[in-house]
């Protein structure tokens, strides 16, 4: 926060994320608004952070398409407002998107959909560009934190001056590296506004929007022609130099010019706004020039407007792109490399690579100490092998995906944001002989999970569905949701029930326990599975205790000190349930099978206490009266 603040002419280190985050303040924004996803989730957290300091407005939305659509709205009465997420969560705003670039806008907005090549957080790695093509909104693509910056800036004022959404791109490497950044005045922020009617342009209704359709059709034209002259965002470097060209686009810029800085120093044409893309700064670029490589991550969306471009225009400009560089996966400097160097017949040493003999443990992503989720496991899979029913366990997306692991194996299905629900519903009624169990967070359920349980109420649909309400979206950093009863800003508010959620659609089995009670969770399951199996309608469990790093973070700021647990030496058996079927990872087995706690990991959740038919652990110390309240 102290970086993000710093006085103008400042040189600071920030993540890309956070300059996108200073970039919107310095273009004077009031409104900011996302859900949580990695890479973007940094972009408001910066701001929620900062939001009462400047008097401007922030909110964790319960999704994206909400996210957008309060974006707009502050748009429209004249504040200039972001709304970030995701690639994958531009999917459940497109609607909102597609219809917003039939309106067009007021003051600026600037939609950033944080792409992650490579799948480092995500289930796909969809190309978002392609959205801006759909839409009609044109993409920017930074090619660093400083670009970020100002590039946010520059979408604002475009925007605004087009009365039109901007998409940016930025994606992993651009939203999570830091680097130097310099900053600019901050100008001061409008938050409020007045809506003027005009039911004609805002009210989408058929007649309107065949009308807005056409003017959108002529619009594209002047946005086209605003992006001809977009320097030192787009720019053509050394363009006195040969016949041979490289065209770049977004991070793929930084590494395309390391890699001619080694080999030589050849035309070398910088892309950020890779929709739409200029067509005469493009020409510009080509002049002289027989053949040109695109460099850009993920679809051809440069290569093939380039190619469009040349074909239109009669040249015989050989064009290559992905021949050479690939679909999958983010670029790096190697990757880079190698396809320039093919491209230009350089020969490419082969990397001399020592393979060393070693035997390195495999060692899966696994719950936290003290994570609820492990008992919540642990308990369903008590339940399920007691009532010797066929589960289909259909998951979702969050901490709880890692329930896919063994020795769990109770995440059958995994595809999108609230498809637990869906799935089940479907498996429901064509899955003979077996049970479906959604099981999904309470992040999540809020997100994308209601419209689906209102599905199996009114379907009759024989599933359950199991929330795991960790009173927060842990998955991303801990952010607040509707279950924590606190907004971005830190105000308190009022905290949406899940069960009365359930009870208001109609559900009528639902039941509440503490997952740190294994016999109380398995019990609960059991009667919850017995319900939908014999009355053949939907049912809810909701296990509900606070995430462990949360637990662990109020201990240590109203100073109750964590519990430690141990293994009486004496009467652990080595029978390996703690370690094995609980599986906490800050139990140890040691050679003679006998397991070991290791203080350091310990969170004191004292859920494994129950786990041991032995009688075998025991916290060190009497545990302070405060502890248990603070997971609630």
């Amino acid at each position: 926060m102290s970086n993000i603040l710093q006085k103008p002419g400042s040189k600071v280190l920030l993540m890309g994320n956070e300059a996108i985050a200073r970039g919107f303040i310095e273009a004077g924004g009031g409104f900011a608004s996302a859900y949580p996803g990695t890479p973007s989730t940094e972009i408001v957290e910066t701001l929620s952070e900062i939001a009462n300091s400047l008097g401007i407005y922030v909110e964790w939305s319960v999704n994206e398409k909400v996210a957008l659509e309060s974006a707009y709205g502050a748009s429209i009465s004249n504040v200039r407002a972001l709304a970030a997420m995701k690639h994958v969560g531009l999917n459940v705003a497109a609607d909102a998107l597609a219809s917003i670039s039939y309106t067009g806008v007021k003051s600026g907005l600037v939609i950033v959909s944080a792409e992650d090549p490579s799948m480092w957080s995500s289930q796909n790695e969809q190309d978002n560009r392609y959205y801006g093509m759909l839409t009609y909104v044109p993409v920017f693509d930074p090619s660093d934190p400083q670009e970020a910056k100002d590039l946010t800036k520059a979408a604002f004022d475009l925007s605004e001056k087009l009365s039109h959404p901007i998409l940016m791109t930025p994606t992993t490497r651009v939203s999570h590296t830091r680097s130097n950044v310099i900053l600019d005045e901050i100008k001061p922020p409008k938050t409020k506004g007045f809506f003027l009617k005009d039911n004609s342009r805002f009210g989408l209704v058929p007649a309107n929007s065949r009308t807005l359709r056409d003017k959108l059709i002529n619009k594209w034209n002047s946005i086209k022609e605003s992006l001809e002259n977009f320097e030192p965002y787009n720019r053509i470097e050394n363009i006195e130099n040969g016949k041979v060209a490289i065209i770049a686009s977004g991070v793929s810029y930084q590494y395309a010019k390391e890699v001619l800085n080694e080999i030589g120093n050849y035309r070398l044409i910088k892309i950020s706004t890779p929709y739409p893309l200029p067509k005469k700064f493009i020409l510009k670029g080509l002049e002289d020039i027989k053949r040109a490589l695109v460099i850009e991550e993920l679809e051809p969306i440069v290569e093939n407007q380039i190619k469009n471009i040349v074909n239109e225009e009669g040249l015989d400009t050989e064009i290559e792109g992905k021949s050479y560089v690939g679909y999958s996966g983010e670029m790096s400097l190697d990757r880079a490399r190698k396809a320039i160097k093919e491209f230009l017949g350089i020969h490419v040493k082969q990397t001399n690579i020592k393979k060393l003999n070693l035997s390195i443990p495999n060692r899966p992503p696994s719950f936290c100490p003290g994570c609820p989720h492990r008992g919540t496991f642990y308990s369903l899979k008590r339940a399920v092998n007691s009532l010797m029913i066929k589960p289909i366990f259909s998951g979702d997306i969050g901490c709880y995906s890692l329930g896919i692991n063994s020795p769990y194996d109770e995440q059958d299905i995994i595809l999108e944001m609230g498809g637990s629900i869906g799935v089940a519903n479907g498996l429901s009624h064509v899955a003979e002989n077996q049970v479906p169990i959604a099981i999904i967070g309470d992040s999540t359920f809020y997100h994308a999970g209601i419209p689906g349980l209102v599905n199996a109420v009114y379907n009759k649909s024989p599933l359950l569905l199991l929330v795991l309400d960790n009173m927060t979206t842990a998955m991303t950093g801990e952010q607040p949701d509707p279950s924590s009863g606190i907004t971005a800003m830190g105000e308190e508010t009022k905290t949406i029930n899940i069960a009365k959620i359930a009870e208001g659609i109609g559900v009528e089995k639902v039941v509440v326990f503490d997952p740190f009670n294994i016999k109380e969770s398995t019990d609960k399951l059991k009667e919850v599975l017995s319900y939908v199996i014999k009355e053949k309608k939907p049912a809810v469990a909701i296990a509900k205790k606070a995430c462990a790093l949360n637990a662990v973070r109020i201990a240590n700021k109203i100073k109750v000190e964590i519990p430690i647990y141990q293994i009486l030496e004496n009467k652990c058996t080595g029978c390996g349930i703690c370690y094995n079927a609980f599986a906490c990872p800050a139990i140890f087995v040691k050679d003679d099978r006998k397991a070991w706690i290791e203080p350091s990991l310990c969170t004191g959740c004292g859920v494994c206490v129950q786990t041991c038919p032995y009688d075998a652990i025991k916290p060190v110390k009497i545990i302070d009266k405060r502890w248990d309240s603070i997971w609630e």
